[in-house]
């Protein structure tokens, strides 16, 4: 306990201000990339492929990371994440300073980064328990979120400028050189950690009870550093399992959050090509920065007012929004509706994932959080992967072609929408997002979810 009480705060912000630089980084590249792929093929389909490729080994890896998680330092799991990750974009940058880069080689590039960076996502939630106190969890989730929003708040925008004086490969060596940035917190905050071990054993000791002296499963230290223990892989996947199916709530809820992640996944996939479908990088992005602020001022709204009540009503009121928004972002081939809609959206999520990260958080052990939140994300991130692989091919092969000229809905729903090659992702994610609002009305009535509140 006593690592905690010596500005725990102080080092979250540190980490998080790492966290920040490396998910800007990150953006560029995202974006620069949707962008490139986009142009090159003039396929949604293709840019699909690239953001699954990007997604899945991360996703599927994330178990075994969250397992790692609970055996092994979290920081030095989130430094060996960063920094090898970042092989992938230097294999893709190579490829491009020696020519142009085939689709195939940029899938191989962003799998590569992928596979290292599933090591970050649960070290880093993990680490976020063994460095705060139950009542700062809702404040750091906030500011969480609000780094989350710089990948759509600072990166589109910059990477919109920089492409219009460069081309992407400066924004693959901006991302690179972003990984020292992120490792010199990472090494601050686990020598800080490191430092105080020594002063807190004693005391640790002294505090522990006979259980914690004779268990083999204990491996958290006072300072929050955490050692190898015994047992095996399968051992510990299997109480991960127990700890999230054990509380019907908690699975519940994860079984919903991958429904709802299927439908977020339409906008994620589709609103680029949408945008760049009537418009250049630069106008696309300006509107996702624009967007984004939503998140941002919700985010440090929650970061310095932290929620205490009505998790669940929250959860569902801000993705029933979320879904509302949603569609109309997909309404018209205007900027000023889209950057409008795209705000209130975007405002809605901080709420949704603040409320789903506490009831989920404070529903399972410390002892458990890696290994849990690993399977937590594999199972609640399904839906982005289902998203990913069939929302290309609806775009390019279903729905653009019924709504342009001539097209079988151009003179009924495009009276509506209006027809071009833009309106048939348009009302893809029109219709991603009223199912979103239905999800969010059922996860309402869903009385093991509402039971989680209790705890």
């Amino acid at each position: 306990m006593l690592a905690k009480k010596r500005n725990p705060f102080s080092k979250f912000l540190v980490l998080w201000t790492g966290e920040l630089i490396s998910l800007i980084g990150s953006g560029l590249t995202s974006f620069g990339l949707g962008v490139y792929v986009y142009q090159v093929t003039g396929k949604v389909s293709g840019l699909a492929l690239v953001s699954l490729l990007a997604f899945l080994p991360a996703l599927l890896l994330s178990p075994m990371a969250g397992v790692l998680a609970d055996r092994y330092d979290r920081r030095l799991l989130m430094l060996l994440g960063d920094s090898l990750s970042a092989l992938g974009i230097l294999f893709i940058l190579i490829c491009m300073l020696l020519g142009d880069a085939q689709l195939w080689q940029i899938c191989i590039g962003v799998t590569i980064s992928s596979v290292f960076s599933s090591l970050l996502e649960p070290a880093y939630r993990a680490s976020i328990t063994d460095l705060l106190s139950q009542e700062d969890y809702t404040k750091a989730s906030g500011l969480v979120q609000a780094a989350g929003s710089s990948k759509y708040l600072i990166s589109p925008i910059l990477a919109g400028y920089l492409l219009r004086v460069f081309d992407i490969k400066l924004l693959l060596i901006i991302d690179i050189c972003t990984f020292f940035v992120t490792a010199s917190s990472i090494l601050f905050v686990r020598r800080s950690l490191a430092s105080q071990r020594d002063q807190g054993s004693a005391s640790s000791k002294g505090e522990r009870g006979p259980e914690s002296s004779n268990s083999e499963r204990v491996s958290a230290s006072s300072n929050g550093e955490w050692s190898p223990v015994s047992g095996s892989m399968r051992d510990d996947f299997r109480e991960g399992w127990h700890a999230v199916a054990g509380n019907r709530g908690v699975l519940v809820l994860v079984l919903m959050g991958s429904v709802i992640t299927f439908f977020l996944g339409f906008i994620q996939t589709l609103s680029t090509p949408m945008i760049l479908a009537f418009t250049d990088s630069s106008a696309l992005g300006t509107t996702l920065t624009l967007s984004a602020f939503g998140m941002l001022i919700t985010s440090v709204f929650v970061g310095i007012i932290p929620m205490k009540h009505n998790f669940v009503n929250k959860l569902c009121l801000s993705l029933f929004g979320a879904g509302i928004f949603m569609a109309v972002f997909g309404l018209r081939e205007n900027i000023v509706l889209i950057c409008a809609a795209g705000f209130l959206f975007f405002s809605m999520l901080p709420f949704a994932n603040t409320s789903l990260d506490y009831l989920i958080r404070t529903n399972i052990g410390n002892e458990l959080q890696g290994r849990a939140w690993g399977l937590i994300g594999v199972i609640s991130q399904l839906g982005y992967v289902a998203a990913y692989a069939v929302s290309g091919i609806l775009a390019d092969h279903v729905f653009t072609p019924l709504l342009v000229k001539g097209g079988a809905l151009s003179g009924s729903v495009g009276l509506i929408l209006g027809i071009g090659t833009s309106r048939g992702t348009g009302l893809l994610i029109l219709i991603a997002g009223l199912l979103l609002s239905i999800s969010a009305i059922i996860l309402l009535r869903i009385k093991s979810i509402r039971a989680l509140e209790t705890h």
